[in-house]
């Protein structure tokens, strides 16, 4: 009885080191990855200043012909923040890129538009939700609900269009949608948008936060942190970063 009870101690004492050895393990790991970010972000810090500062000369964006179309996301909390954005806009102007996409996911830019307007001295363009910078460059503007409103569009001109065949006579068409059907129905309906080369986004998540995803495809997508903490070199690194990649397959 007694051998038996000292087996139980010892198995007990081993349950317990064995957790607290798990535990140690655990805490080491996150403490080595915690140091090893916090070392990538101020090496991150460190680039973007030398970049800003011209120390680095081998960051020249000397081939934007391949940025045709940029698309900035903003965390919709961040976007309340007009002079940042516009301060962004300025930067992307000042290193040549042309057409722009404005996304937060509530809206909250569109709303900001004559605000935009006002600080930018820019003049607005045809499209209603789309203006034009000083040297031409294009800024849409885009949210969530513009999304949403054109896949039920897109849907409802699907729909009648096999109600339309099949009242002349033809079978209605019950098969699977297909991506191609999908792309032309939304260009037609007017919510096709023009396929970003490279989307930018600023907020604490690592995703699109919602943006059309039928315009993505193709899409490089680089995470830039916070608006708060945004700096002139990482955008420069951001897009010289995406000139020199050789593109093998895509648009």
């Amino acid at each position: 009885m007694k051998s038996t009870c000292e087996v139980q101690k010892l198995s007990c004492g081993i349950v317990v080191v064995g957790k607290l050895g798990l535990r140690f393990i655990w805490r080491f790991l996150h403490v080595l990855v915690s140091i090893w970010y916090s070392i990538l972000a101020l090496g991150n810090k460190c680039e973007s200043f030398l970049i800003s500062s011209a120390v680095l000369k081998s960051y020249k964006l000397c081939n934007l012909g391949k940025l045709h179309y940029l698309a900035i996301v903003i965390e919709s909390d961040d976007a309340h923040q007009t002079s940042k954005v516009v301060e962004l806009l300025r930067w992307l102007d000042s290193l040549g890129v042309k057409n722009v996409c404005l996304y937060d996911r509530i809206g909250v830019i569109k709303k900001s538009k004559k605000a935009i307007v006002q600080q930018l001295k820019i003049e607005e363009a045809n499209d209603a939700d789309a203006l034009h910078g000083p040297n031409h460059m294009t800024i849409e503007f885009a949210s969530y609900a513009d999304g949403r409103e054109g896949m039920t569009k897109a849907a409802n001109w699907i729909f009648a269009q096999n109600l339309k065949r099949h009242s002349l006579g033809d079978t209605l068409d019950v098969q699977h949608l297909t991506e191609p059907q999908l792309d032309e129905a939304l260009r037609i309906v007017g919510y096709g948008g023009q396929e970003p080369d490279l989307l930018l986004v600023y907020g604490p998540v690592r995703c699109h936060l919602g943006f059309p995803a039928w315009r993505i495809k193709y899409t490089e997508i680089v995470h830039m942190g916070s608006l708060n903490s945004m700096r002139y070199g990482s955008l420069v690194k951001a897009i010289y970063d995406f000139t020199k990649v050789h593109q093998n397959y895509g648009k």
